[in-house]
């Protein structure tokens, strides 16, 4: 997900985001728009200097095809187009036929291009359906049930209480503070969630490394938190990163649909900079808590200060830090 472009590159694809905003034309940026684009030229693009949104000229699909020769960053820039065609809040069929036309003329054929055909067709059942499946099939350990799909992340009910792995995480409060498995504990308590192993806790195939990015990622629980510690994981985890993640937070709390019962809803929560800062820094990751060989209990007891510094997680500024409130004693 690390994003390598000329300047060229750059303002071709910035252009195309543009154009991917404004139905290529039919709808004027709105102020959420032109945060986005111009966030997007700061973080991903890493450029400094200021870039006025309104004078971007425009880039066709022709255009942008010549411009990128590189797949992967074709990839990107179809990607990019994609959540510009969400940044407004509503599915808009013409914002969404704009981003079709990209993918066509730069040969990107990935899955979240069906999950918006099928949205704009006013199919919003089956994208439900589908985005929980990818996200379940890029989740090791998780297995993919449409029949049960709450149990899939409710394993823990009734007969299924597991103490023994619930026990587990509550010892993780006797752990000196300031270490990760003591913020982890902290950051159940603090939010009131009950423990995998616990009646009604998450699967813990699922919640134990979600939780463990919220920790190392500094991003709250809150709906916009959410939106941005599934972007951070999108682009440190790379397994179906935008049918699998980046879109269905988008539905759920910024278009407020909601997935199914277990998954809440919101709307508004799409924060540009933020989004576009947590797109970066997950993409800068040397670690990534959701892979089946990452070890969440041996790394318990190392400071998340000394953690953050070994998967080279880039610092949030201290008042956007979530995690600070859970490392005081």
């Amino acid at each position: 997900m690390i994003v390598r472009a000329t300047s060229a590159e750059a303002m071709s694809i910035l252009g195309a985001m543009r154009e991917a905003a404004t139905a290529g034309g039919a709808t004027p940026l709105s102020p959420a728009d032109r945060a986005a684009i111009a966030a997007a030229h700061r973080y991903v693009f890493k450029c400094s200097e200021a870039l006025d949104v309104d004078a971007l000229p425009p880039t066709s699909p022709a255009e942008l095809a010549s411009a990128l020769g590189d797949p992967t960053l074709a990839e990107h820039a179809v990607r990019f187009a994609a959540v510009m065609a969400l940044v407004d809040g509503r599915l808009d069929e013409r914002k969404i036929a704009v981003v079709l036309r990209y993918a066509d003329a730069l040969h990107v054929h990935e899955h979240y291009l069906r999950q918006l055909v099928e949205a704009a067709r006013g199919h919003l059942a089956w994208v439900a359906m589908d985005m929980m499946r990818q996200n379940v099939r890029s989740i090791p350990g998780l297995a993919w049930n449409p029949a049960d799909v709450r149990g899939t992340f409710l394993p823990y009910t009734g007969t299924g209480a597991d103490l023994d792995v619930a026990k587990r995480y509550q010892a993780l409060g006797a752990l000196s503070p300031g270490t990760f498995g003591r913020a982890f504990w902290a950051h159940y308590r603090k939010n009131g969630y009950p423990f995998p192993g616990e009646p009604n806790g998450l699967n813990e195939k699922f919640a134990t490394p979600h939780d463990s990015t919220h920790v190392l990622s500094g991003y709250d629980t809150s709906p916009r938190g959410e939106l941005l510690v599934s972007t951070f994981t999108a682009a440190m985890h790379r397994q179906a990163p935008m049918s699998g993640h980046i879109l269905p937070v988008i539905w759920s709390w910024h278009l407020g649909i909601q997935l199914n019962e277990v998954a809440k809803s919101a709307t508004g929560a799409f924060d540009p900079p933020a989004f576009w800062l947590a797109w970066d820094r997950g993409s800068e990751v040397v670690a990534d808590t959701f892979a089946a060989t990452w070890d969440f209990w041996s790394v318990t007891r190392v400071a998340v200060a000394d953690l953050r510094s070994r998967y080279r997680v880039q610092p949030l500024d201290a008042e956007s830090d979530a995690t600070r409130a859970l490392l005081d004693p």
